[in-house]
């Protein structure tokens, strides 16, 4: 049976907003437990909230930028067509994960991206979307987000130079 929701379903449903990475999102939690700076990572500028959660929407021909933040990120897949995630970690190594359900052809419901490790996603089925969830600890605050510049991320990692010119703005 062919799935009868569509993107605009969820984004309206959902009330997504667009997200400045690319992409729509709606914040659905927030704990109210905080971290002291003290206790967290110099990466992190000031108290952080224990955990955050998103819903988060990617349709073909869109694109999550390549960027990274202070903090794990766990992906959960929940509908649409599998989302390619592509990460490149600290040591220079690209890894590409598929988020989605058909463990068969390697795809798995989670994903975790490490803090500090770059990463971008993005639809490759024509015409799908993905809807997927995202849980940040300690929590996501915007001040620790980092939007990657293409020329600087392509001069740090030119082994991945065309990637990161289909994956940044």
């Amino acid at each position: 049976m062919q799935n009868p929701r569509t993107a605009s379903y969820w984004k309206e449903k959902l009330q997504m907003i667009s997200h400045v990475e690319g992409g729509a999102y709606k914040e659905t939690y927030r704990a109210a437990l905080t971290f002291p700076q003290q206790v967290l990572t110099p990466e992190h500028q000031g108290a952080r909230n224990a955990s955050t959660a998103i819903y988060f929407l990617l349709q073909y021909g869109e694109f999550s930028a390549f960027h990274r933040i202070a903090s794990d990120e766990m992906w959960h897949y929940y509908d649409g067509t599998s989302l390619y995630i592509y990460e490149i970690k600290p040591d220079g190594s690209l890894h590409i994960h598929k988020l989605g359900l058909d463990v068969e052809a390697g795809e798995q419901p989670q994903v975790l991206i490490p803090a500090g490790s770059w990463f971008a996603s993005r639809v490759e089925a024509q015409d799908g979307y993905c809807l997927c969830g995202c849980t940040v600890s300690p929590g996501f605050d915007f001040t620790d987000f980092e939007l990657a510049t293409k020329s600087v991320l392509q001069q740090q990692y030119p082994q991945h130079a065309d990637v990161i010119a289909t994956l940044t703005r």
